[in-house]
């Protein structure tokens, strides 16, 4: 396992993580090494279905962490509410689950008691606890959780929405370690079919803020990880719940 350093907090400039030989090839050229920054406009180009190649037991690439990640060390698995008030960011139905592996040598198990964070923007591109975004003191859209015996953590969230320059995704980034300090840290995202995306983005409230100016085929961030990290989605209880393969080198 390799050490770390913890760092956290709004505004941190966004850095690749590492793990093993799994590097996030291409990222500084792709996406001028900030999140934010503008990848080349798509609005125009119609959406196509892009099949997903996630798969158990295959490392998964890591990917920036971006400059929205806080570690609140939020314990819960339905992250759609904001603690303080208890209300529920409002949007269609997602519920994901991530199965851990651990991937060497002498083959393949999974990875119990990791704690995995989840975070993401709200149906209309808004994070939480961002003060550029007016949301400080707010923790909506972010938790974490321990996986089980199988390597299992399950999420209850919103189909997120979109913000310019970014196709529409979810961080998370799993520690086996967090509060010491070695253990293993990876970060990466995940996507969605853009087809899929159409259909729920056509709904309110996503729709009050357009159609998104990025598809996963222009965004720079994704063209680094590719299909891997397509999320597979299957309607389910009035939203969608899929369950994304999540392998790390140990």
């Amino acid at each position: 396992m390799r050490s770390f350093s913890r760092a956290g907090g709004v505004g941190r400039r966004e850095v690749i993580s590492r793990l093993g030989s799994v590097v996030a090839v291409g990222f500084a050229s792709a996406c001028g090494g900030s999140e934010g920054s503008p990848a080349s406009s798509s609005s125009a180009t119609p959406s196509s279905s892009m099949p997903s190649t996630n798969a158990q037991c295959v490392v998964t690439p890591a990917l920036t962490e971006g400059p929205y990640f806080v570690d609140e060390m939020l314990n819960r698995s339905d992250i759609r509410t904001d603690p303080a008030t208890g209300t529920a960011r409002p949007g269609v139905p997602l519920e994901l689950t991530l199965a851990l592996s651990q991937v060497g040598a002498s083959g393949c198990s999974p990875l119990a008691g990791a704690l995995v964070d989840m975070w993401h923007c709200d149906a209309l591109g808004v994070y939480s606890d961002v003060s550029a975004q007016r949301t400080v003191g707010q923790a909506f859209l972010r938790g974490y959780q321990i996986s089980d015996a199988n390597g299992n953590v399950r999420f209850t969230t919103i189909y997120p929405g979109w913000y310019s320059g970014r196709a529409v995704h979810i961080h998370f980034k799993v520690r086996t370690s967090p509060t010491g300090a070695r253990g293993l840290e990876f970060t990466s995202q995940l996507f969605f079919d853009e087809a899929l995306t159409d259909q729920v983005h056509a709904q309110s409230p996503y729709s009050q803020k357009g159609r998104r100016n990025t598809l996963i085929t222009n965004d720079g961030i994704f063209q680094s990880g590719g299909t891997s990290l397509l999320v597979p989605l299957a309607a389910s209880g009035g939203g969608y719940a899929g369950t994304l393969f999540v392998g790390v080198r140990v």
